[in-house]
């Protein structure tokens, strides 16, 4: 595990990288950005690098036994946090106290990385910044979140800050390509998920292919082209036993309103259905861009809809109507 190996987050890599080469390890980081962007494995290299006894430009040797140690996820030295249940409470805070009370073996740095450290009770948030203002050891913290923006500002103040962004769709796109994916899939993948990560796991659900069908085939019926898009909704996503990603299919319509946009103004190498590309460039101009633009916006308002349990079959067949009555 190395800084090299780690694809893209270029912003990222130089703060830390310029730390470990300036000896500069500031006592508290906060790794902000969207999930799959790669933050823990950022976390666990940089730590690799601080642990490591024979670094190499910034980089961790991955050879000696402190670097093997971390490889194994057995390390003194470094501990991990993640949510118990829906929250960080308070004990898992205490925990990482006690444990930090005592000194390392080896003279290193103590590092602790906090998953999803938006989630941490005001009580645990509360107990860590008493913590990073007095570690009683040199302890370096690393709090993981898709919403930096969500930790108490007390503990922003005391970070710094290291931002992650969605890794470039293009180049996910060439890798997967690579390993044999199939292009078609994968294209609408890395328009949805920020990482190598999510996207693979999403292609792995059998599910995302049928539901992608059914986008097709509701947005061609949605514009007149024979059938009734409510009849195929309740026979291709209720009775199919699609019905739990409804969230997805929202996502899907989103990206097929707005390929509809990219052809009205030409731009063609943007189109994520790229298989419906005769299509999408014969239909476009059925409607204006603002038409599109409006449907795409429906599409975030039904899944906000859902966000708050509206019953998913009523949030379906409401989105359908309002997207046929916009011609």
């Amino acid at each position: 595990m190395s800084f090299q190996e780690i694809m893209g987050q270029d912003t990222a890599k130089q703060l830390l990288m310029r730390g470990l080469r300036q000896d500069q390890i500031s006592h508290a980081y906060i790794f902000s950005g969207p999930p799959g962007s790669g933050q823990k494995e950022m976390a666990l290299t940089f730590a690799q690098a601080l642990f490591c006894t024979n670094r190499v430009n910034e980089d961790a040797c991955g050879e000696c036994l402190e670097c093997r140690k971390v490889k194994h996820g057995n390390h003194p030295d470094l501990h991990q946090i993640a949510p118990d249940g829906s929250t960080i409470k308070i004990d898992q805070i205490r925990d990482l106290q006690r444990i930090f009370s005592y000194r390392s073996e080896s003279g290193n740095y103590k590092v602790y990385i906090i998953d999803e450290a938006e989630k941490m009770t005001v009580q645990a948030a509360n107990s860590l910044l008493k913590f990073l203002e007095e570690p009683p050891s040199p302890a370096v913290a690393i709090l993981l979140s898709d919403n930096g923006r969500a930790l108490l500002p007390t503990i922003q103040s005391r970070s710094q800050w290291v931002p992650f962004t969605p890794l470039d769709p293009e180049r996910m796109l060439q890798i997967l390509s690579v390993e044999g994916i199939s292009p078609t899939l994968a294209r609408c993948a890395v328009h949805l998920a920020a990482g190598l990560g999510p996207c693979r796991e999403l292609l792995g659900q059998n599910w995302f292919a049928e539901i992608r069908n059914v986008v097709l085939q509701l947005g061609k019926e949605s514009m007149g082209r024979g059938g009734s898009p409510l009849i195929t909704a309740q026979q291709s996503v209720f009775k199919a036993g699609l019905g739990d990603h409804l969230d997805m299919l929202f996502n899907l319509f989103h990206l097929w309103f707005k390929d509809m946009v990219h052809a009205l103004y030409h731009r063609h190498d943007r189109i994520v259905f790229i298989d419906e590309l005769d299509f999408i460039v014969k239909h476009a101009h059925s409607r204006s861009a603002q038409q599109w633009i409006d449907a795409m916006a429906l599409a975030a308002e039904s899944k906000k809809k859902l966000r708050y349990n509206m019953n998913g079959q009523l949030c379906l067949e409401s989105f359908l109507i309002g997207i046929e009555g916009q011609h």
